[in-house]
């Protein structure tokens, strides 16, 4: 008996250690838990995976989204697009216009510990300059550019450059700066995500290929201290942890952020815009600059090269309307223009735009007959990454068909699409869009390198003049000039002006109803 009440009086002792034990257990589990909640960590839902973040070398709007949190520019574009110094100190304009000194700001620290200066900024621009699709507009101007002090660097201009600023500052296929170690050897070949170390309030933390990009707040950033405007100004990193997440499906990316898996999605669906904003479980952030659908002509080889009445006889078989309204959906967020800069811009055009959009088959007929045009394929490439790329691209191919053009319409993911692209033997025409850019000099086109490589004897005379114009008025009637002769060679075909918009959680706190190119999450945190 006694035996008995002594093996009762052990148990009792170890359940009372056992419940202890597992008190313990869920105290520290709701201790890690609460942790893990205050730690902070907004997670993005992204269309797809990037190519990469190097943005010398990518014109990836997904991967400057990500990017544009790593690394950091010279300059930066303010909420009016005005560009104003990010990592420049100051500038002093010297010669007219033909000599920029720029004294860059102390104290900024890269990822790696090591210190900004010169040296950095000047190997950065180099190689953008020379690989960058956008920098070879900017070099190409250049008489040289030098180190001239620890933090100071001069650019010296042939003549009076007018949009080196607008160049500088636009961080999409721009110059962001690296180390000096990194770039050195570097070339168009996109740097290793080991390297991507940047001056920015985040730091690139971990790519886990499928499932998420992970960014790391930067504890040595260095802020600008102005106010915050637009990408300019305080960048304040209030979240431990930014987690890019692919998710291919436009519903998914809606239901995980109504469910709580997502705190943020990007490009939602346009036939859903209406029924989001009446849902209060829901906040729209619409993009308040437009958008442009474009397919870009390979003049570099294959069917088109040299051959612009059949590029002519292409964009007459072409009617926009049905196009962008089966791509983007309701009115309220697309519209059917020709000019290549919006109406709510000063660089609005409406030159050569009579050939916008004709929807004319026997026109097409006609212009493809002078041209020489005998049933070849025309491999046009999209891709279901961007859902409005391949709606836009179903209406298209149709049309072109319907019209006599024996067109292979080719799929891929937007990675893959972008590796054929710089091949141009693999394609006769990609469809892709371009985001809103302050100056038409910064409009991919523009650059005889980006693929397309639209690079001709009227082009280059007409670009001359117009980045070495200083005067906006005498600048806009060469604008002019440009857009005739962009409907006259047609080194791309405009769909329409589009706008997307976002959602995000209620609990989201820091962003608005609209964003400018981007959405960015410096001075954003959850409540």
């Amino acid at each position: 008996m006694k035996k008995m009440k002594k093996m009762k009086k052990m148990k009792r002792s170890i359940m009372k250690r056992n419940i202890l034990s597992l008190s313990v257990l869920v105290l520290l589990t709701t201790v890690f838990a609460g942790a893990a909640c205050a730690a902070g960590v907004i997670r993005v839902a992204v269309i797809d995976e990037p190519p990469t973040l190097d943005q010398h070398v990518v014109t990836s709007d997904l991967a400057t989204t990500i990017a544009q949190h790593v690394f950091e520019g010279l300059y930066a574009f303010d909420s009016k697009y005005s560009p104003v110094p990010m990592l420049v100190k100051d500038e002093e304009i010297r010669d007219a216009g033909k000599t920029v000194v720029l004294r860059l700001r102390e104290g900024v620290k890269f990822h790696d510990g090591s210190d900004f200066d010169a040296e950095d900024a000047l190997a950065s621009l180099k190689r953008w300059g020379e690989y960058g699709s956008r920098g070879p507009i900017l070099f190409n101007n250049l008489e040289k550019i030098e180190a001239t002090g620890k933090l100071e660097l001069t650019l010296t201009f042939r003549a009076p450059f007018a949009p080196w600023k607008n160049l500088l500052a636009f961080i999409n296929g721009g110059p962001v700066i690296y180390p000096k170690e990194v770039i050195e050897g570097a070339d168009r070949t996109p740097i290793d995500p080991s390297k991507y170390i940047g001056t920015g309030p985040y730091r690139f933390a971990e790519r886990n290929v499928g499932r998420y990009i992970s960014l790391a707040r930067y504890e040595g950033y260095a802020s600008r201290t102005e106010p915050a405007d637009g990408y300019a100004g305080k960048r304040e990193a209030i979240f431990d942890e930014i987690r890019f997440i692919p998710v291919p499906d436009a519903g998914t990316r809606l239901n995980g952020v109504k469910a709580g898996d997502y705190d943020y999605a990007e490009q939602m669906l346009g036939d859903l815009f209406d029924s989001l904003r009446e849902d209060d479980s829901i906040r729209v952030s619409v993009n308040q600059g437009a958008n442009q659908g474009l397919a870009f002509f390979n003049s570099a080889a294959g069917v088109f090269r040299g051959n612009y009445k059949l590029r002519q006889a292409l964009s007459a078989a072409l009617d926009m309307e049905p196009a962008l309204r089966a791509a983007i959906g309701p009115q309220e967020l697309w519209k059917a223009s020709g000019s290549m800069m919006p109406d709510t811009t000063g660089w609005y055009s409406t030159a050569g735009t009579d050939k916008y959009s004709k929807n004319d088959a026997a026109l097409a007929k006609k212009l493809a007959k002078e041209a020489g045009y005998n049933g070849e394929k025309i491999v046009l490439m999209a891709s279901t990454s961007y859902k409005i790329h391949y709606d836009t691209t179903l209406v298209l191919v149709k049309q072109l068909q319907d019209a006599g053009f024996n067109v292979d319409h080719q799929i891929f993911d937007w990675a893959t699409l972008v590796s054929k692209r710089a091949d141009p033997a693999q394609w006769d025409i990609f469809f892709t869009h371009h985001g809103f850019v302050p100056d038409p000099v910064l409009y991919s086109f523009m650059s005889d390198a980006y693929p397309g490589w639209w690079a001709t004897d009227a082009k280059a005379a007409l670009s001359k003049a117009f980045v070495e114009t200083m005067d906006f008025p005498a600048r806009k009637g060469v604008w002019d000039k440009l857009q005739a002769l962009i409907y006259e060679e047609v080194p791309i075909v405009k769909v329409g002006d589009y706008f997307s918009y976002d959602i995000y959680s209620p609990k989201v706190q820091g962003l608005s109803e609209s964003s400018l190119i981007w959405p960015k999450f410096w001075g954003v945190s959850i409540r």
